[in-house]
């Protein structure tokens, strides 16, 4: 008996011309649920291109050349004169004669896992491994978990539901979903059901009429109606109100839905992925969200983590991130090693929304640098930061001091007391020439105890007088010997 086959179901072929044998298989293989058909004679490409396994009876005389040929293709002894000396990777095992359903399911479980991880299927899977990647940057277990999650629900139409923390990427998955899924060419509609009054949300779900409220002068389509084909993703749906949780279940459990003012039935052929940070079940005993709806949404659950509990995950997100700021904005950032280091033990409680404010916020104070822990902002310094105070030279201080004090800016800003103060030689060149190196130490020298004179031997405030670092202006004072006041 040939059974019809569903979409990606693979046969089971029996080359036996055994009665009694072939009658034992098929009664085992059909209460396993699996599909069977029984043959004499070898197979056509077509079958094969669809053969779970061959369990090869008395119908086949060379086994072995058999497996030589086809590599892809696991065979299962199901005759005494097939126990040769020959071993092949492909040849999975023999069935006894004392055929039982444990030793035919193991099998048959291990020939499931056999075309599972051909390494044709390990080539498309990593080909669609790396796309992910790129959106869902990582590799810690969980966001691998997560990838390998996305793969699995993305071929099927089953309802998603990824919960998380706000920040942590749930758009991005389901985003993953709707790229990787049959719908990829449709549309994909987000909706954030807790940024819209409760009064048109089901105006922005489902569309109205003309005339159907005050202020609708024309008919508009709504959300399942601009995703058909496609994603529809409601986002934050535990904000949802409670009379809207009603007629989404409906349009959930019938696939129809009519626009407000209308009575035209409109099929939804659509993909529902939903998302929230909240505990849905807290809310369902709090009776704040329907137990039936969220059955109806949580057929495939995937929940992301917080970026704290993948912290090994941030210099990937760090460099992915800032990769992104300089193809969309010519502007880099780069990081030391101690500066990922201090951002690892940050514990982002906006997640990878923070990081990546921070990473924009940084690309603004220092673009296309090297960021150290001393450029973070203060509560991103987990680790020790050393404050680099460069070194100048002399004669570059020196040229500095001159051209503060004899600049026209600062002329205009010194009382009659202190231009009377400044050393007489400044005036003009004497006869015999002068040393404009020591003519100079002196006048800073003067400048530096007037600060310190007038800010009563605060240093920090001194240094201001002069528009200095404090760390030159102590520096100065060691140099000169110049003691505080």
């Amino acid at each position: 008996m040939v059974k019809s086959s569903t979409r990606d179901a693979r046969v089971i072929y029996v080359l036996e011309s055994n009665t009694e044998r072939k009658k034992q298989l098929q009664t085992v293989l059909d209460f396993m649920g699996e599909l069977v058909e029984c043959h004499t004679q070898w197979l056509t490409d077509e079958q094969l291109d669809n053969a779970l396994c061959i369990i090869a009876g008395d119908c086949i005389d060379d086994l072995e050349s058999l497996a030589n040929e086809y590599p892809n293709l696991p065979f299962i002894r199901a005759n005494e004169r097939h126990e040769s000396a020959f071993r092949k990777a492909n040849v999975v095992g023999q069935i006894t004669d004392s055929l039982s359903y444990d030793e035919l399911s193991h099998l048959i479980r291990y020939c499931q896992a056999y075309h599972r991880h051909l390494p044709s299927q390990r080539a498309q899977s990593g080909q669609v491994a790396d796309v992910l990647e790129t959106k869902l940057v990582g590799q810690s277990y969980d966001i691998r978990e997560i990838r390998k999650l996305i793969q699995q629900v993305a071929g099927s139409e089953a309802n998603v539901l990824v919960l998380g923390e706000s920040g942590t990427g749930k758009e991005v998955v389901a985003r993953g979903i709707h790229q990787l899924s049959s719908r990829c060419h449709g549309p994909f509609v987000p909706v954030n059901c807790g940024a819209i009054p409760p009064d048109l949300l089901e105006s922005e779900l489902f569309g109205h009429e003309k005339g159907a409220f005050t202020g609708a002068i024309g008919v508009r389509k709504g959300r399942f109606e601009l995703a058909q084909g496609g994603t529809l993703f409601l986002d934050e749906i535990g904000d949802m109100p409670l009379p809207m949780q009603v007629k989404l279940l409906r349009v959930l459990q019938e696939r129809i839905f009519e626009r407000i003012g209308g009575s035209k039935s409109i099929t939804a052929d659509v993909r529902v992925v939903a998302a929230t940070h909240r505990q849905l079940e807290d809310m369902i005993a709090d009776g704040r969200f329907r137990e039936d709806l969220y059955y109806r949404l949580n057929v495939f659950p995937i929940e992301v983590p917080a970026l704290r509990e993948r912290s090994e995950d941030v210099p990937l997100l760090l460099r992915e991130i800032a990769r992104r700021f300089k193809e969309e904005r010519g502007i880099g950032i780069r990081f030391t090693e101690r500066a990922m280091q201090s951002l690892e033990a940050h514990p982002w409680p906006g997640n990878v929304r923070e990081l990546s404010n921070l990473i924009e916020r940084l690309s603004i104070t220092h673009p296309n640098q090297l960021v150290d822990v001393s450029d973070l902002p203060h509560k991103y310094r987990h680790i020790d930061s050393e404050e680099i105070t460069p070194e100048y030279p002399d004669e570059l201080q020196e040229r500095d001091a001159l051209n503060a004090i004899f600049s026209d800016d600062d002329e205009d800003d010194l009382d009659e007391e202190e231009l009377v103060s400044l050393p007489t030689s400044a005036a003009e060149i004497p006869e015999t020439g002068l040393n404009l190196k020591d003519m100079l130490a002196e006048i800073e020298v003067e400048m530096i105890k007037q600060a310190l004179e007038r800010a009563d031997g605060v240093v920090a405030k001194a240094a201001e007088l002069l528009s200095m670092r404090r760390t030159t202006l102590v520096e100065k004072m060691k140099k000169y010997d110049i003691a505080k006041v």
